[in-house]
């Protein structure tokens, strides 16, 4: 009983011996490296919300929240619902193209594929994540857009279809890796309690795995669309700069983003309303994507699996 005592007190003397200042510094190092982005999520928000109290004191509300949308005319309004509808639109044309296409093919590099198809796959599937949006912004509009324009001839040059398919191309490998990821998390056990059952691999993927990755899933959809609200290059490019409020997807419309680089490319002087204008939709636009976050971190919440 002595040597082991002996022997545990030598233990922590050697623990004790081996501690010096590098380990009493480095915990303060990494909780400041760890506060970097809660640092730059406050500046962020203070600065928006200062400068839009500017343009808050100048307009009501009421008329923020309306469809009249004339920033540069003899009587500016600052309507906001033009931006928000178009934004809206061009991310749920983004979700119809990306849902599907990336949940199936999620299912297939998880469940149906063999490795040596899955290596060759995912990495030129996710090359598509590499690409820079105003590549794709130029692609929509030369090349989808007159492509869309043989098949609906009232479609407009400008108009927000196919930016928003574009969109959807885009974040189709953020919904098909982190769905996958869900579905690789599923574990065997599972999979073959449902085949020794005499399930086919269709109904173990879309009865056992789909469920029980769900959380995970729902999360990708809903990351998915804030990085498809979020998107300033392609619907720039493609959608034009009209701010109509309307609901025809053939035709222009301008987006909260899109606004945002019209007017910073020096149409709005600094200190005036429609510069300030800048910072309310920029507001709008962080309070959009914040709540987006929120929800993906409660469904992955409430829906999580533990196995």
């Amino acid at each position: 009983m002595e040597n082991k005592i002996d022997v545990r007190n030598q233990i922590r003397n050697n623990i004790g011996k081996r501690k010096n200042n590098v380990d009493k510094i480095m915990p303060r190092f990494f909780l400041i490296m760890a506060s970097v982005s809660v640092i730059t999520t406050i500046g962020i928000v203070v600065t928006l919300i200062t400068d839009a109290y500017h343009f808050f004191k100048e307009v009501s509300i009421f008329d923020f929240f309306s469809t009249k949308l004339s920033p540069l005319s003899a009587n500016p309004s600052f309507g906001i619902l033009p931006l928000i509808n178009g934004t809206i639109l061009s991310s749920l044309i983004a979700m119809l193209v990306a849902i599907p296409i990336g949940l199936t093919s999620a299912m297939y590099l998880s469940e149906f594929s063999s490795k040596r198809t899955r290596n060759f796959i995912k990495p030129i599937l996710e090359v598509l994540a590499g690409i820079p949006t105003i590549v794709y912004g130029f692609f929509a509009y030369s090349f989808v857009t007159p492509l869309l324009m043989k098949l609906i001839p009232s479609l407009e040059a400008k108009n927000v279809l196919s930016p928003g398919i574009v969109m959807g191309i885009m974040i189709i490998p953020m919904v098909a890796s982190l769905s996958e990821d869900a579905m690789k998390s599923v574990p065997n056990a599972l999979r073959e309690g449902a085949y020794g059952l005499g399930s086919t691999k269709l109904e173990v993927t879309t009865k056992v795995v789909l469920p029980a990755a769900i959380s995970g899933i729902m999360a990708s959809f809903v990351l998915a669309i804030s990085r498809a609200i979020g998107e300033t290059m392609i619907v720039a490019i493609a959608s034009g700069s009209s701010k109509n409020f309307t609901f025809d997807i053939t035709h222009s419309m301008q987006t909260m983003t899109g606004y945002i680089v019209e007017f910073t490319s020096g149409d709005a002087g600094s200190g005036t309303t429609g510069y300030y204008s800048l910072y309310a939709v920029g507001l709008l636009l962080f309070i959009f994507t914040f709540i987006m976050n929120i929800i993906a971190q409660y469904i992955s919440k409430k829906f999580r699996e533990e196995y």
